[in-house]
């Protein structure tokens, strides 16, 4: 378990707002472990864990006058986004607080057209008006940010390295489209650009495109993730665990590279495990100065 933050940095309750994935539920447990009774607000259709044995909730993703009771009721002070979401709701679906009633067409119109970052801000604004403190899961579990430089025994070749500053530079410049973190690099030529569909399924078009001779199988190439230029901290950072490394296997990747200080790495042993024996390497890279920053 990833160490969590120290009793002292705690005022008030804690809620996680639960979307799917198994980084939610890692966070649970590592707030509980560190003494903290979280309550877990897990939004329908999209948290796909067992939250039986915490103090939780199941909403939808539009209810925020519901959520709204609910930290009212439970005295929590401080929220954590996790986890991720792949629908926006229907504008039906939507139930506003009074707050945002005033703003009501900005809120709509954000959640159901505007950008991921767009979005998040929104939404972290919302929680802000309801009088929590939005923490970023780092704070939670500080343990779980990519450090700079190799996380597995298994370097990057000098052909990695290059790949990884033009995967590196394609995804920089994907974040500040406000559109997705990650890009697929293979002899110098980008591949694939991580949508809406998410890293794991961008993967697997890399894996077809592999299969069906539209990528060379010769050359290996890497996965570059990022947070993007203007991304508020707090939600939705750059995150890779085992099964990552386990789509990068079936694309034929050589390798990972994340952002060393703004990446999360979750089941770090399992993954480096599982990396090692398929002889993938995965490490942190410092942004301003891409793969140079490896160790």
């Amino acid at each position: 378990m990833a160490t969590a933050a120290p009793v002292a940095t705690r005022e008030g309750r804690l809620a996680i707002i639960a979307g799917g994935g198994y980084l939610p539920l890692y966070v649970a447990e590592a707030a509980r472990a560190a003494g903290d009774d979280p309550v877990v607000i897990a939004l329908r259709h999209e948290a796909d864990r067992d939250f039986s044995s915490f103090d939780h909730m199941v909403t939808g993703v539009g209810d925020f006058a519901g959520i709204q009771q609910v930290l009212r009721h439970k005295g929590v002070r401080r929220v954590v986004l996790s986890g991720g979401v792949k629908r926006r709701p229907e504008w039906r679906d939507i139930h506003p607080t009074f707050r945002s009633i005033l703003k009501i067409p900005h809120v709509i119109r954000t959640l159901l057209a505007g950008g991921d970052d767009t979005v998040l801000q929104m939404v972290i604004g919302l929680f802000e008006s309801m009088g929590c403190r939005v923490v970023g899961v780092q704070e939670i579990v500080p343990g779980l940010l990519a450090e700079t430089g190799h996380l597995t025994a298994t370097p990057p070749a000098s052909e990695d390295m290059r790949d990884i500053e033009t995967a590196a530079e394609a995804a920089r410049l994907l974040g500040q489209l406000d559109v997705g973190q990650g890009a697929v690099c293979v002899g110098g030529r980008i591949v694939a650009l991580e949508g809406v569909e998410g890293t794991d399924a961008m993967l697997e078009r890399v894996a077809n495109l592999r299969a069906a001779g539209r990528i060379s199988k010769k050359r290996r190439g890497v996965l570059v993730k990022l947070c993007k230029p203007q991304q508020d901290v707090r939600a939705d950072l750059p995150t890779i665990g085992p099964s990552t490394v386990q789509s990068a296997i079936a694309a034929g990747l050589a390798g990972i590279a994340v952002e060393a200080g703004h990446a999360l790495v979750v089941d770090r042993a399992d993954m480096i495990a599982l990396a090692e024996r398929n002889g993938l390497f995965v490490c942190g890279i410092d942004q301003g100065i891409r793969g140079s920053g490896l160790r």
